[in-house]
C-alpha cells in the first residue's frame, strides 16, 4: 500500500434520506478536513463486495424502525426505513469483524446501540433541550443546546480532554441507561437520563455520539471544536493506524 493511501485513509460514509437539516457533504467535508478520503455508500450496496475501507461513519436521518429492537411503534414515530436500519447494522457488524474504526452520529449513535442488542426510548416528552424550542422557525431547523458530562478514562474523555462539553442537539429518540446494549459502555450523559456517547471496548476504536459534530454551527465555533473537529481528527487518526496495521 502506498504512503498516500496510509496518510489519507478511506472512510465510508452512509447516505441519509432527504431530511431537512441533514447534508451528506457536511460529514464528507469534516473527513476531508481531517485528511481522510470520504466515500459515499448508498443503501443497497453489496457489503461483501466493498473495496477495502479504513473506517465507517454512520450518519443521522429518520427514526429507527422499532421492529429492529422488538418493540411496537409509538404514535410519535412517523418516518422510518427498516432497509436502511438493516443495512447499517450489517455495515457495523462488518466493521466490528475487521476491527475497523467506527464513528456513529445521532441516528448512527442509536444504530450503534440497537445493532449491538440495545433498545431506544421512542420519544422524549420534554422537547428542550434535546430539540429546538417550540415555535422557532428556520429553513434549516434550529438545534437545541446543552451541556454533556463526560466520564473520565474513556475514549471520548481522551479526545475532548474535558469532563464537560457544550453540544447541539436535534433528536426526539434517545438511548437511556436501561437501553444500553450488553458490552457497550456509556461515556457521556445529559439531563433526562439521555446517554450522549457510547463506546465498544471490544473494538480498538468504536464511538457513537448523539449530537451533530459535523454541522457548521459546531465546526465553525473555536470554542466547540473539542466536541466537533477533534472527534473527526481522532477518528481519521485511528483509521490511519488501522490502514497501516492491515498492510
Amino acid at each position: 500500500m502506498s504512503n498516500e493511501a496510509i496518510s489519507h485513509p478511506r472512510i465510508i460514509i452512509t447516505a441519509a434520506e432527504d431530511v431537512i437539516g441533514e447534508c451528506w457533504n457536511d460529514y464528507s467535508t469534516c473527513i476531508s478536513n481531517s485528511n481522510g478520503v470520504p466515500i459515499r455508500i448508498d443503501l443497497g450496496t453489496d457489503i461483501d463486495t466493498l473495496e477495502k475501507f479504513d473506517g465507517l461513519l454512520i450518519t443521522a436521518g429518520v427514526d429507527i424502525d422499532p421492529r429492529i429492537y422488538g418493540a411496537s411503534k409509538s404514535d410519535y414515530v412517523n418516518e422510518t426505513n427498516i432497509e436502511r436500519d438493516q443495512f447499517e447494522i450489517a455495515l457495523l457488524e462488518k466493521a466490528r469483524q475487521l476491527d475497523a474504526p467506527v464513528l456513529a452520529i445521532c441516528r448512527g449513535h442509536q444504530i450503534f446501540n440497537v445493532g449491538s442488542g440495545g433498545s431506544l426510548l421512542q420519544h422524549l416528552d420534554n422537547r428542550e433541550p434535546h430539540r429546538a424550542r417550540r415555535g422557532k422557525t428556520s429553513s434549516d431547523i434550529d438545534s437545541g443546546w446543552h451541556n454533556v458530562e463526560i466520564t473520565k478514562n474513556t475514549l471520548l474523555y481522551n479526545i475532548t480532554n474535558s469532563t464537560q462539553i457544550y453540544t447541539n442537539s436535534r433528536h426526539h429518540q434517545a438511548v437511556l441507561s436501561n437501553d444500553i446494549a450488553p458490552g457497550l459502555i456509556a461515556s457521556a450523559y445529559s439531563e433526562q437520563d439521555v446517554i450522549e456517547a457510547l463506546e465498544d471496548p471490544s473494538m480498538t476504536w468504536g464511538l457513537s455520539v448523539q449530537w451533530h459534530p459535523e454541522r457548521n454551527e459546531m465546526t465553525n465555533n473555536p470554542d466547540l471544536q473539542n466536541a466537533s473537529t477533534a472527534l473527526f481528527d481522532a477518528f481519521v487518526t485511528a483509521a490511519k493506524k488501522y490502514s497501516l496495521n492491515s498492510i
